[in-house]
C-alpha cells in the first residue's frame, strides 16, 4: 500500500513562500495523475494542484499564478512551491494519487483515491 508523507508547512507572513513535499512510498503512481489538496477548518477538502504523469499540470482558480506544482523523475516526491501566500491559503495540504483521467483538479477531487497522509500545516498570517 502506498503512503503518503508530507513536509514543509509552517508559518509565514502574507506574502511569503513556502514549498511543500510529498513523499510516497510503495509503488509509485506512474501513470496516476498527482496533486495537491487542501482543507481549511469548517470547509471541505479541494484540489489546488495537479500533475500527469507528462508532466501537465492544472491548477485552481484561487492559487493559479502564485502555486506551482512539480514532481521528481521517478514520481516518488511531489512538491508544491507556494509564493505570494494569502491568508486564505491558510489550511492543512495534503498529497494523494487520483485516476489517470484528465488530470485537472476539478476531476482530481471527485477520483482522488482514499489514502491520506498526515497532512502538513500552512497558517498565513495578515
Amino acid at each position: 500500500q502506498v503512503r503518503f508523507v508530507e513536509s514543509g508547512g509552517g508559518a509565514v507572513q502574507s506574502g511569503g513562500s513556502l514549498r511543500l513535499s510529498c513523499a510516497s512510498s510503495g509503488d509509485p503512481y506512474s501513470s496516476y495523475c498527482m496533486g495537491w489538496f487542501r482543507q481549511q477548518k469548517g470547509k471541505e477538502r479541494e484540489a489546488v494542484a495537479a500533475i500527469a504523469s507528462d508532466g501537465r499540470t492544472s491548477y485552481a482558480v484561487s492559487v493559479k499564478g502564485r502555486f506551482t506544482i512539480t514532481q521528481d523523475d521517478t514520481r516518488k516526491t511531489l512538491y508544491l512551491q507556494m509564493n505570494s501566500l494569502k491568508p486564505e491559503d491558510t489550511a492543512m495540504y495534503y498529497c494523494a494519487a487520483a485516476w489517470p483521467g484528465p488530470c485537472t483538479v476539478e476531476v482530481a477531487i471527485k477520483t482522488v483515491s482514499d489514502s491520506w497522509g498526515q497532512g502538513t500545516q500552512v497558517t498565513v498570517s495578515s
